[in-house]
């Protein structure tokens, strides 16, 4: 089938898993086409969904390694997510023409020594771990990726859509109708930030 829509694939990523939405159609007439929880770490894995709190208490010659498998895997399951969701989209006659992640306003950018030496920057890097692999999973695609804070996401979204909150609050509601549960805060989120960027 030839995609006759565009889609985007929204995310609200968590310790090991995250919350994606897509949304298609318009930015006057959205809809959402997909709203699934994608599991970002293998559950055999003890260390793996707090990746750098478990190197916090490893020698420090062998974080490294360690990190590269963390990182290894979590972009290998996201990359087979983040591919299911772009078929399925397609099966359903939309074309994936980018993602949006939620992201933190946290510090990055240090060594691994310094965030290892940080438990602030320890709570940051874990869950960037999850954005990044996401961002390269969705790269694997050809897909391109735009990161927007989560605080910011709904001034921007409104400044965007030309709604305000409450439009936007009601308009987010309307989305989920007949989707049954879950259609909380990272469901609602994710799709904000996929009608965001498809009327961008």
């Amino acid at each position: 089938m030839t995609p006759r829509l565009r889609c985007v694939l929204g995310f609200a990523p968590h310790s090991g898993w995250a919350a994606a939405v897509v949304v298609a159609g318009t930015a006057s007439a959205p809809r959402v086409l997909l709203r699934e929880r994608i599991e970002l770490v293998d559950a055999a894995d003890a260390g793996a969904r707090q990746p750098y709190h478990t190197l916090e208490d490893m020698p420090a010659e062998e974080a490294p390694a360690r990190l590269a498998q963390f990182q290894e895997a979590a972009q290998l399951l996201a990359a087979n997510a983040v591919r299911s969701l772009a078929r399925r989209a397609q099966e359903a006659g939309a074309a994936p023409a980018g993602a949006g992640i939620l992201d933190s306003s946290g510090r990055r950018g240090a060594t691994l020594g310094a965030i290892l030496a940080s438990h602030a920057l320890i709570h940051t890097a874990d869950g960037d771990h999850f954005r990044v692999a996401l961002v390269r999973g969705c790269e694997s695609l050809g897909v391109p990726v735009t990161r927007w804070p989560r605080r910011e996401l709904e001034e921007r979204a409104g400044a965007v859509l030309k709604r305000s909150p409450a439009a936007l609050a009601r308009a987010l509601g309307a989305l989920g109708l007949g989707l049954g549960a879950p259609w909380g805060a990272d469901q609602k989120s994710a799709a904000l930030m996929a009608w965001m960027l498809l009327a961008a």
